[in-house]
């Protein structure tokens, strides 16, 4: 059997200590996700990501890089790229010019990225734009679900033209809430029909085109008491069975204040983790735990372990192979051959 890795950790710094190699060669990690904090340049970002293969190839190299204020690497010939309520606006004016954008925007994100070796970034967002959301705010594309989802397919096509996977995020949608659940537990009052119609329908659509989907820690009350990300309700029966949903599910940043409290408590990584998987989640993210020497890092690591020898959890071959299908396939332009690259250059002359 595939040995199941769903733990996605980080590192402290611009380079892999004797510490974070024993970290990611552990049986359960499967992958590293990036932060401004571990980007200097180019040639250290690549040097980084080279280092990681090296100690095993199949970890999934991730970055939150949207565009706008989500963008972590910025200099260094990094192209500036919009923020999506761009596209959004741009659709008002054209809407056809705004999905021909929005697929150079994908392709320039995904080119960028991928010529210093990072294989994945969790975008788009698919939350809709209520205006009342601060965290969301200008990262959403629109209001209407079904520009979302349009200009999204249209972002994804041009990741999938450099053999880039992509995530919709904040399933069942973020954008209703005011609360930011880096700080707080929002909660959502609307009925399932609701945002079914709504927020939720652009998972519907997208569910051909959908790589993988990472759920909100927002309560969603009507229909389940836990946040969406370690309720089986959400992540099983709905964007799975109802919605028809095949890829992979990534639970938010565990280390987020709306994480982990479920059924009124607030439990340890560990707990959080093993509810979230058992809920429907593949993978589990435990983000900025790594620079004070990594206590949580270890905790959640052996915590894991010992679960599964408890029967706590159960590895799954399907997640497995949800989380190697997101690894690109095709190879990357060098980032000199890329600046010369006929579609690279056309596609920079799109981007809003």
């Amino acid at each position: 059997m595939t040995q199941h890795a769903p733990l996605i950790i980080d590192i402290a710094g611009l380079s892999l200590s004797k510490t974070d190699k024993q970290r990611l060669k552990h049986p359960l990690t499967g992958g590293i996700i990036l932060f401004a904090r571990n980007w200097e340049n180019r040639a250290q970002l690549s040097a980084l990501c080279a280092e990681i293969k090296k100690v095993r190839k199949d970890l999934l190299i991730c970055v939150d890089h949207e565009g706008g204020r989500v963008q972590r690497f910025r200099t260094d010939g990094f192209t500036h790229l919009p923020p999506m309520r761009a596209l959004g606006e741009l659709w008002l004016k054209d809407a056809l010019a705004a999905t021909n954008a929005a697929t150079a925007c994908g392709y320039v994100l995904g080119a960028e990225l991928r010529s210093c070796g990072v294989d994945f970034s969790f975008t788009p967002v698919l939350d809709l734009d209520f205006g009342e959301s601060s965290v969301i705010g200008d990262r959403a594309f629109a209001r209407d679900p079904r520009v979302v989802a349009l200009l999204a397919k249209s972002l994804m096509h041009g990741l999938l033209q450099n053999g880039m996977a992509n995530c919709g995020k904040h399933f069942p949608g973020h954008g209703f809430v005011k609360a930011d659940s880096h700080t707080d537990i929002p909660v959502d009052r609307r009925s399932l029909k609701a945002i079914l119609a709504d927020d939720a329908a652009p998972y519907d659509w997208l569910n051909t085109t959908l790589t993988s989907v990472m759920p909100a820690h927002v309560i969603y009350p009507k229909v389940d008491a836990r946040p969406a990300g370690f309720s089986e309700q959400w992540l099983t029966y709905i964007l799975r069975g109802q919605l028809g949903f095949g890829g992979a599910i990534f639970s938010d940043d565990l280390s987020m204040a709306g994480a982990r409290l479920i059924d009124g408590k607030q439990v340890s990584y560990t707990e959080a983790a093993i509810t979230a998987l058992n809920a429907g989640c593949d993978m589990v993210l435990l983000c900025n735990q790594s620079v004070d020497g990594g206590e949580a890092v270890d905790e959640l690591l052996g915590g894991m372990a010992e679960g599964l020898l408890k029967g706590q959890w159960e590895p799954l071959e399907s997640s497995e192979l949800r989380r190697l299908d997101l690894l690109p396939v095709t190879p990357a332009h060098g980032w000199d051959d890329l600046m010369v690259h006929p579609a690279y250059m056309h596609a920079m002359g799109l981007v809003p």
